[in-house]
């Protein structure tokens, strides 16, 4: 990873397009800018390890993190592709336990990182604010939560569609429209979904030919939100 120059003050509008930075105080944002430290990070190139002990809080500021484990016989799962402006890495900031998972950038990506120490510091000062911190894993957790029941209950298609407006909104944390064109290998969004690429390539043509999506390589266009959206609330078939 490299250090960039320090972040600048006009970075804050961008930030606020995110729901859960939005919605904080105001002079927790201030504090949050302030110590923020602006690194980029080559594709592939780790920004944390599962078992690792640094706590900084992030934020993706351009290109794309990866959420997963990725074991020595390459074996891999991806949990989830974390976007501008989307955050990450309260939960060991809130359980001071080591790094649950693999964070990886996908191409070139600049992070906001946090240091945990300064973080801790002005936290301790001012502890009402620790709420912030603990409702953004709670955002993550219901988000968890809801995953393992789609799982349970929904057949592919289904589980497809909203997989893709969740990725395409940010999981609810982007606070303009979801973007139409999502870049995500169908190898990733199959590991995201669990199942293999020949079924989620499956699933995918089935809403392509419904003139929902357009696959292109690399990335999904998405031609009708309503649709998807639709789809992913309506009721299993």
């Amino acid at each position: 990873m490299k250090l960039l120059p320090t972040p600048p003050a006009e970075l804050l509008p961008a930030l606020r397009s995110d729901t859960w930075f939005d919605q904080c105080p105001g002079d927790f944002q201030q504090a949050l800018l302030r110590h923020a430290q602006l690194w980029s990070l080559d594709d592939g190139e780790a920004l944390y390890q599962r078992g690792g002990r640094v706590s900084d809080l992030c934020c993706v500021t351009a290109g794309a993190l990866r959420v997963g484990a990725w074991g020595e016989d390459g074996s891999a799962s991806l949990l989830a592709y974390i976007e501008p402006y989307q955050w990450l890495g309260e939960i060991s900031l809130l359980d001071d336990r080591p790094r649950s998972h693999d964070v990886v950038a996908d191409g070139p990506t600049t992070v906001l990182r946090i240091p945990e120490a300064a973080l801790q510091d002005w936290l301790a000062q001012h502890p009402v604010h620790w709420r912030a911190l603990a409702q953004l894993a709670c955002a993550k957790l219901r988000m968890t939560f809801m995953a393992l029941e789609d799982i349970a209950r929904l057949p592919l298609e289904q589980r497809l569609a909203k997989r893709l407006w969740l990725v395409s909104s940010g999981y609810g944390a982007r606070s303009g429209p979801p973007r139409r064109l999502i870049r995500l290998p169908q190898e990733q969004l199959a590991l995201m979904l669990g199942v293999s690429r020949q079924s989620a390539s499956k699933a995918l043509h089935a809403l392509e030919l419904r003139g929902w999506i357009s696959l292109r390589y690399g990335t999904i266009e998405l031609l009708d939100w309503e649709a998807l959206r639709a789809l992913s609330e309506g009721p299993s078939t």
